[in-house]
């Protein structure tokens, strides 16, 4: 994966100076956001301030608030900075929200170090049931997890309780009095604390012209968007057989000698459909809008306004049958991961809403996606799924595991 990121900035002008680091992260999760932390304090120190870019909906209100409660942000900041809104709507994040960096110092650093190798040396076992439960949570949503904890906290004052004796007595005669609740002053940075600040930034994402999700209603994008980490769905298909992402891609495969292994990577929410491609426009005009295609939703009056699909045709010349030899990206839908025989030719017709990017990328994100895969379903074209195992990356190993 770090490789193919590499490959992908080097092409968009990226490389060299300009790129000083590759992460994997999951800020969902927690995985490798530890690491990321160290890697910013090492490399950019406090030299300025610091902004999360990228498209709408690609995770950055998700990592801004992951760091916002890890060492990279000043330890009261948390309780006084407002989290960034997390939705599947397109541009929510419409201001400039923003933390202070906390100054990593040389003794900052050891400690936080010191934190980190204590930590490693737990197992699952050691962690309290409230921890415990919380990774379990975690593992539900991605198989990557990694705790994200805090060297530096921000001691708590003490409660001081008011005590006024009057407001407490009262005779049989009269019911108690209740004392107004105080105004709680909102907590406010001090001049000492920000004065000489570097920042880190949450900015509203860039909106993509060609992206599916700008055809969709806010119900339909919550299906197509993945909350949790994707399963991948593998199918074999013969030549003259059409696979259907939704309505929203389709992927006819027209000539060939040998079948070949399509791998769906979408949000689990959004179903697959195989048939012939004698069938697949009867199918489509009949079910797109309906329950069997499910997004969009809405019925004929829905699909009124919703774009036509648009074919692309694509020739392809098979790796083998363990490595993927492109995949075949269906706008913000997902992608479809293609593997066939060694230098077995395709000819495939991909579809999208037309309006939208339909984009073959070569070499394909995953090669050996096809390979996650359970066995065979008896008389049809899929495969069992199969989740990997979840990874705790910053904990030990049990024996057990």
């Amino acid at each position: 994966l770090r490789r193919r990121v590499a490959e992908a900035c080097a092409r968009a002008g990226l490389a060299g100076a300009a790129l000083v680091d590759i992460r994997l992260v999951s800020a969902k999760t927690g995985f490798g956001m530890e690491g990321l932390v160290s890697r910013l304090q090492r490399s950019w120190k406090c030299a300025g301030d610091v902004y999360l870019l990228g498209a709408t909906n690609s995770g950055k209100s998700t990592l801004f608030n992951t760091l916002l409660r890890s060492d990279y942000c000043k330890s009261r900041a948390p309780d006084i900075v407002d989290r960034a809104t997390v939705s599947p709507w397109p541009g929510t994040t419409l201001n400039l929200l923003k933390f202070p960096i906390i100054n990593p110092t040389c003794d900052r650093i050891f400690r936080r170090q010191e934190r980190l190798k204590e930590e490693a040396t737990k197992t699952e076992d050691e962690l309290s049931s409230e921890e415990q439960k919380y990774l379990n949570h975690l593992k539900k949503q991605g198989y990557l997890v990694g705790e994200v904890g805090r060297t530096f906290q921000q001691q708590k004052a003490s409660p001081v309780v008011d005590f006024d004796p009057d407001m407490l007595s009262y005779s049989i005669d009269e019911d108690p009095k209740h004392t107004p609740k105080k105004r709680v002053e909102r907590e406010e940075f001090t001049h000492n604390e920000v004065k000489d600040a570097r920042w880190c930034f949450d900015t509203p994402g860039i909106v993509k012209e060609d992206c599916v999700l700008n055809l969709l209603t806010e119900k339909e994008v919550k299906l197509v968007l993945p909350t949790v980490a994707i399963v991948p769905r593998t199918f074999i298909l013969k030549p003259g057989t059409t696979l259907f992402l939704a309505a929203l891609g389709r992927i006819d495969y027209l000539q060939g000698e040998k079948s070949a292994w399509f791998s769906v990577v979408a949000s689990n929410l959004l179903p697959v459909h195989i048939t012939t491609l004698s069938k697949a426009d009867a199918i489509y005009e009949k079910h797109a809008g309906q329950e069997l295609l499910k997004v969009p939703m809405g019925g004929e009056e829905r699909m009124k306004e919703f774009p036509p699909l648009v074919p692309q045709d694509i020739t392809l010349k098979g790796i083998g049958t363990t490595e993927a030899v492109a995949d075949i990206k269906l706008s913000s839908a997902g992608w479809v991961a293609v593997t066939a025989h060694a230098e077995e030719e395709l000819l495939l017709r991909a579809y999208t809403p037309k309006g939208t990017a339909l984009v073959v990328r070569e070499p394909p994100l995953l090669p050996y996606i096809s390979s996650i895969r359970g066995p065979r379903i008896a008389g049809t074209a899929a495969y069992r799924t199969k989740k990997p195992p979840s990874l705790v990356e910053n904990l030990k190993t049990t024996g057990s595991r």
